[in-house]
């Protein structure tokens, strides 16, 4: 954790978000608000004496909140012995740190949900959202980065696509007919598209919001993939660990080479292992959905690849030991 201290987070957005601006979007665009509740929340939470029972009360306040809190408390993901049974019994459980970012990502979500996309499943977007969330928490471990900067960064890195993708319905369409014909990232067509890019774009709404600087580098840095981990500031860090996980599959097919890269990588970091970190999202993922069929399991679309790709890797082998 000594690394995380080291990074200056707020210099590195003041570089990478120099004269980029909310303005910079299409004035007709409906972005989302952050609950009431939650903005309420992480502006009393800076008050380092802010006691928990008070923290309790705004979160009263709003009904879904209270809600997701007590159901992801008891759920077996958490694995408490005794049931939570109270808001600030939660926020006990949890302590500050965890609880704020169980909001941020809980009030993002219900923000963004209620704006419907004509181009994205909204079950599946949020399915791959928190396969990726939990990917990057599993990473972050193998970085010795911090956990819980990491879970927040996986789930809310695309969290302003169904927005854009149901404003920007037409151009995002464009992408997705295409997307066989060239191997090109969103982000780059985005970029030529529309002088700017989703991360871009979220990062500043964010930093708006004035969430965490360390979770507003993840968002902002997320499509960076593997070259984070050649970043000798950043190799280490929680926006690192939301990187490899983006390369996991989604309904865009953001990144056209991220599985046979996560493969790549298992084979150059032993304590990497892909098919086994696999396994474990979808484990956790069946304990964070109490009971609800995981109808969408990581396993079931990464390991196929995974096989034809080692099959294809073997044949080749083969074809080289045969002519020489």
């Amino acid at each position: 954790m000594a690394n995380q201290k080291a990074i200056d987070w707020a210099k590195i957005l003041d570089e990478k978000l120099d004269g980029v601006t909310l303005a910079n979007l299409p004035p007709t665009l409906e972005l989302p608000a952050l609950p009431i509740a939650v903005t309420q929340y992480m502006e009393r939470s800076k008050d380092p004496d802010v006691s928990l029972k008070d923290l309790a009360k705004i979160i009263k306040t709003d009904s879904g909140l209270t809600l997701g809190l007590l159901r992801h408390l008891n759920s077996s993901f958490v694995g408490l012995r005794h049931k939570a049974t109270s808001v600030l019994q939660g926020l006990s459980l949890l302590g500050k740190r965890q609880s704020t970012m169980f909001l941020i990502t809980t009030g993002m979500e219900a923000a963004v949900r209620s704006h419907k996309s004509k181009l994205l499943h909204q079950e599946s977007f949020w399915v791959a959202s928190l396969q990726k969330a939990l990917f990057a928490r599993e990473v972050a471990k193998l970085l010795k980065a911090d956990e819980d900067i990491a879970f927040a960064g996986g789930m809310l890195s695309d969290f302003l696509l169904p927005v854009l993708t149901n404003d920007l319905y037409e151009s995002y369409l464009e992408f997705v007919e295409n997307r066989e014909n060239h191997p090109e990232m969103l982000i780059q067509y985005e970029s030529k598209k529309f002088g700017w890019d989703h991360a871009i774009a979220a990062a500043s709404l964010a930093r708006r919001w004035f969430l965490p600087d360390e979770l507003v580098g993840c968002i902002l840095m997320h499509h960076r993939g593997l070259h984070m981990l050649a970043d000798p500031v950043l190799m280490r860090s929680s926006a690192t660990a939301v990187a490899i996980a983006a390369l996991l599959p989604d309904q865009l097919r953001q990144n056209f080479t991220g599985l046979e890269q996560l493969i790549l990588l298992q084979e150059k970091w032993p304590a990497f292992d892909f098919e086994d970190l696999i396994y474990r999202v979808d484990k956790f993922q069946d304990e964070a959905s109490s009971g609800v069929k995981n109808e969408f399991p990581l396993a079931r679309r990464c390991l196929p690849v995974i096989e034809r790709f080692k099959e294809k890797r073997e044949g080749k082998e083969e074809q080289e030991v045969a002519s020489s």
